[in-house]
């Protein structure tokens, strides 16, 4: 259906205005979001606010907000019942606003007509002291990409300096890092039975800060290790590193310790992840109700280009076990596969194809990275047991089931839709998967073959693109 012919109701509101349309005088959660809104689920905003939603809570999105005037923004919804969401958006901030040599960027793809200049830099501690400002008593909840990977001491490259983690900086009273699908789940729920805020602290893919007095809530399930502290980093780079590599291993791990770290008088806990998301689990986040389109606000101001660009894509599947050293994936999703089903892939095919610019070309059938789908250890048990960053180099595990079979049908089901023309691959292969001599698991089929031969025939659009980190040695 067209944008102008959908009611406004059809997105999570924006406005004062919108949630009256919806019969509601006050709000449970609202979301402060750096990006535009687009109601469309490569949006973090999106899935947060829809998830919400689905769980039975009022929620609204105030999207880049002005954090220079009298701060109206921060205050037309006024207070919400449980608590503020803050996020950066689908990029740290500081990403977003300078390249590599620290010029300031021109363009922001996440704001209408491509402008800069909507959002603050270290957009998640400037919105969230804000709130703290505005709304002292009301908990705040940071999370999405900013937030996850500064949740312990790091190196802020823009400022050359270790920081703290941005719980300390920021004032937020918890952080989820990751996807944050199910702790927002599992938080919202406990809330809406009665649970205090301030009881929370057991939730997995959580993070907190503590007087350092205070007692640490205790789970006979978890394993406690403690980092260098922060001020010991600050003097001595090693101990940073040691710091450095001992999150990698946890975020690595199936079942994960709970980490500690000293700031001043304070600590710092990190509760471990969740197991990654079952079929089920992801199914349920990619299957709410989406427009798949930018909130009708939008429509004057321009194109969004980060919308531009996925609009007509899918993504099959979270996580990868790459294990690159340049690369956030296993910090954030994880590195272990999250598949959704056959049936929610090509329900979100037939929404694509009903959108009204399709033409009948899918941009990407993809993922982190493309050919993963469905892969995971044929022993789970092993997987348990190990810490390893990657489960590909320096050679394939052998416990790794590599069958791309799922992946080639799936391309196949897509090509026979009657609304599809050509479903093109636009993520990274990895094509060290695929290579007999250096991945010898699972190809009594010829399943890699027959992969390779449905993707150079039916789904490159031009160029096949292919993770740099194996075919050059100086890539990293």
């Amino acid at each position: 259906m067209d944008q102008n012919q959908r009611p406004i109701t059809d997105w999570l509101p924006i406005t004062k205005k919108e949630v009256e349309k919806r019969g509601w005088s006050d709000l449970d959660v609202i979301i402060i979001s750096g990006d535009a809104y687009v109601d469309h689920p490569a949006f973090g905003t999106a899935v947060i606010g829809r998830i919400i939603e689905d769980e039975g809570f009022k929620v609204g999105i105030i999207p880049q907000p002005n954090w220079r005037d009298d701060l109206r923004d921060f205050k037309k919804f006024g207070e919400p019942k449980y608590f503020f969401g803050v996020t950066s958006g689908c990029m740290d901030s500081m990403i977003n606003h300078y390249t590599a040599g620290k010029r300031i960027r021109s363009e922001d793809a996440y704001t209408p007509g491509g402008l800069s200049g909507f959002r603050p830099d270290y957009a998640t501690t400037v919105y969230t002291k804000i709130l703290k400002e505005l709304y002292p008593e009301v908990p705040v909840v940071i999370g999405g990409i900013e937030a996850s990977l500064r949740r312990v001491t790091h190196y802020d490259y823009w400022s050359d300096q270790l920081m703290p983690s941005i719980l300390e900086s920021s004032g937020a009273d918890l952080l989820v890092y990751g996807m944050g699908d199910q702790p927002l789940r599992d938080l919202l729920r406990l809330l809406s039975k009665g649970v205090p805020f301030d009881n929370l602290r057991t939730l997995n893919q959580t993070a907190f800060i503590v007087d350092e007095n205070e007692t640490i809530p205790k789970n006979k399930r978890w394993e406690t290790v403690e980092l260098n502290s922060h001020e010991d980093c600050l003097e001595d780079k090693i101990k940073y590193a040691s710091n450095f590599k001992r999150v990698e291993v946890e975020s690595n791990k199936w079942n994960a310790d709970r980490i500690l770290q000293k700031i001043g008088g304070k600590t710092l806990v990190i509760n471990p992840p969740y197991k990654t998301m079952s079929e089920k689990e992801i199914d349920a986040s990619f299957d709410l109700p989406y427009t798949r389109l930018p909130h009708p606000k939008y429509k004057k101001r321009g194109d969004i280009p980060a919308y531009e660009m996925i609009k007509f894509s899918i993504n099959m599947h979270r996580g990868c076990f790459g294990g690159c050293s340049f690369c956030t994936i296993s910090a954030h999703q994880g590195k272990f596969i999250a598949s959704r089903s056959t049936k929610s892939i090509m329900k979100e095919v037939d929404e694509v194809v009903e959108h009204p610019e399709f033409k009948g070309y899918i941009s990407d059938l993809g993922g982190p990275s493309a050919n993963m789908y469905q892969m995971k250890g044929k022993d789970e048990s092993i997987c348990a047991k190990c810490s390893a960053p990657s489960c590909i180099h320096p050679v394939v595990c052998n416990n790794l089931d590599t069958n791309h079979t799922p992946l080639t049908e799936i391309y196949k089901k897509v090509d026979k839709h009657p609304g599809v023309k050509k479903a093109f691959v636009g993520s990274g292969i990895r094509y060290d998967l695929l290579v007999e001599d250096y991945n010898k698991n699972d190809n009594e089929d010829n399943n890699k073959e027959e992969y390779m031969e449905e993707l150079v025939k039916n789904h490159i659009s031009g160029r096949l693109k292919v993770a740099p980190e194996h075919t050059s040695e100086n890539t990293l």
